[in-house]
């Protein structure tokens, strides 16, 4: 787990990353102050760090960004959980599938 103090992003400014956790943008675990992020939390922050000051995504806008976002991201994760069943199957109903998805 990565403290306040060890997150690796230049500007962050602690008042604002409070408001992000108590908007439920971030998860944190502990409490104001002590502060402690996984990994995900960290690219979570980053990204809403470079949205809000180098895209300018308003406070108004960024729900929706985040949660079109969260979509993508969970479609990008099942698409790879379905490339790999679709790599497990025999070659021929490989072949069958992937002709059918071609089509539509």
């Amino acid at each position: 787990m990565i403290t306040l103090d060890a997150l690796p992003i230049a500007g962050l400014d602690e008042a604002e990353l409070t408001q992000w956790i108590e908007a439920a943008w971030v998860r944190a675990r502990g409490g104001p102050g002590a502060w402690r992020f996984e990994e995900v939390d960290v690219a979570r922050i980053r990204l809403i760090h470079t949205l809000r000051h180098e895209l300018e995504i308003d406070e108004a806008a960024m729900p929706v960004v985040l949660s079109l976002l969260d979509q993508l991201y969970e479609l990008r994760r099942k698409a790879a959980r379905l490339n790999a069943a679709l790599a497990d199957l025999p070659a021929a109903a490989r072949a069958a599938m992937l002709a059918r998805l071609e089509t539509e």
